[in-house]
């Protein structure tokens, strides 16, 4: 009996750390900006609106996690052989077996169709705008297939351009839309910092991946790029991201974020610094770049929260 429950254990921590429940927030925490946003500017909130809004994100996550795990076990298994970083490589679980890989693809495609049914709901049950559905299927559709063939567009040289449109901009423009049946253009604005720093955590992590990615011919930006010249790209955008926040304030966005921004800010330059450095050559340094680097775009986000609560 002992043993059972120890097996069922081991194997719900196995789903959990499939899911990948962390990296959730750097598409849940746009959602909810957007929401605040549509409350503060225009004193609109539906709570069922915001339920299933944010159920159909948390879905569209899991189906990309899930179909991404199935679709780069070949080259998750070399980046793990090779330097088991924890923001490279997928989850690692399906590489040790623990989790029968079709199951991974079957649960990806519930999970999609799933987003689609409240997507519906959504468009023709609740009150929100004409073109929710449509907002709905360009993320699922992006998201499913970043991972999945034939598409894949990981390996087009696409697939950060299309994250950190799916990140920044859409699911604080869906959340924002869905409540108020428009786009304010403070919106526009708040996304564009939050799109560079998640186009930068894609980037940073594709660093220890980058062998593995060369071996099954996975021809992202950075394989496409090389190493040195992702560095260069690595620090444009960080740039970017640091001015388009103080644009965005001089836009209208409220000046109380800079107060968490600040630190962000920092934290920020400091990495485009340990990268401008080659820091990145240093595997075990690279992996706490890497942890810091989501930080940054946390923290983005967690400051226009903050302008707007």
């Amino acid at each position: 009996m002992a043993s059972s429950a120890l097996s069922i254990g081991n194997k719900v921590s196995a789903w959990l750390v499939l899911s990948r429940p962390a990296f959730h927030t750097v598409g849940v925490l746009p959602f909810l900006l957007g929401t605040l946003m549509a409350r503060r500017l225009c004193g609109a909130f539906e709570p069922a609106v915001f339920a299933l809004g944010l159920a159909a994100v948390v879905l569209i996550l899991l189906a990309t996690y899930h179909m991404g795990e199935y679709y780069d076990l070949t080259g998750d298994r070399i980046s793990k052989s090779r330097f088991p970083n924890r923001f490279a490589g997928g989850s690692g679980v399906l590489p040790r077996g623990v989790v029968n890989p079709r199951l991974s693809r079957l649960t990806g495609i519930v999970a999609i169709a799933a987003a689609a049914c409240l997507g519906l709901i959504l468009q023709f049950a609740l009150p929100t705008g004409p073109y929710t559905f449509v907002m709905g299927v360009i993320g699922g559709f992006l998201g499913f297939f970043y991972s999945t063939p034939p598409l894949r567009l990981v390996q087009r040289g696409v697939g950060e351009a299309a994250i950190a449109f799916c990140y920044g901009w859409l699911p604080v423009a869906a959340a924002f839309y869905i409540q108020t049946g428009t786009v304010h253009a403070s919106v526009h604005w708040v996304a564009v910092p939050i799109a560079a720093t998640i186009f930068n955590v894609i980037l940073l992590n594709e660093f220890p991946d980058y062998e593995a990615d060369r071996a099954v011919a996975k021809t992202n930006l950075l394989v496409r790029l090389g190493l040195t010249a992702g560095a260069f790209v690595y620090v444009l955008f960080a740039l970017a991201a640091v001015l388009s926040f103080f644009l965005s304030l001089a836009a209208g966005v409220p000046f109380k974020g800079l107060l968490p921004f600040a630190p962000v800010a920092a934290l920020s330059l400091w990495l485009v610094w340990q990268v401008g450095r080659g820091r990145w050559r240093d595997e075990a340094f690279l992996e706490k770049m890497c942890g810091l680097n989501i930080l940054v775009n946390l923290g983005t986000t967690a400051s226009y929260l903050y302008s707007y609560w």
